[in-house]
């Protein structure tokens, strides 16, 4: 299985705690993912992530396909990072770090994805014809709403 990765990094106009405050409640996953995904968390939840939560969402991966997605918090250093594993879902592999930096009174936002897909061969054509683009597009949808809601 190939393993690709996504990198993202953002500096925010907030501290350190606005900005943990904010990332690590997954009720606030729904405000930072594009629309078109109609992404909807089925699960009762706490309101701050902790390692061995299970969150469970269903989205739109294609128009009319809706899939479920269960993720497992598998690592939280309050203030800092935390890591999501994929359960069960779209991908074959999903390890997503949120790692949050202080630097020179603002935070930098690192995001680092680690993910494989399913079917091979054909997984590959597809994911980069509509998987990679549909991951950038999400991530660039998130940093838009987190410029707006912080550095405005």
């Amino acid at each position: 299985m190939k393993i690709y990765e996504l990198r993202q990094e953002q500096l925010l106009n907030i501290s350190r705690e606005e900005a943990w405050n904010f990332l690590s409640n997954p009720n606030n996953l729904n405000e930072i993912t594009p629309p078109s995904l109609k992404f909807r968390i089925v699960n009762e939840i706490a309101p701050k992530m902790y390692s061995g939560q299970i969150i469970k969402y269903m989205v739109e991966i294609i128009p009319g396909i809706k899939q479920t997605w269960l993720t497992e918090i598998k690592n939280v250093k309050e203030g800092s990072y935390f890591i999501d594993e994929q359960r069960f879902g779209p991908y074959k592999f999903w390890h997503h770090q949120h790692i949050i930096e202080k630097l020179q009174g603002k935070v930098n936002m690192i995001d680092i994805v680690n993910y494989g897909v399913p079917f091979g061969i054909l997984g590959r054509l597809v994911h980069k014809l509509f998987i990679r683009p549909k991951l950038i597009q999400i991530f660039n949808f998130r940093f838009e709403y987190l410029k707006k809601k912080f550095n405005s």
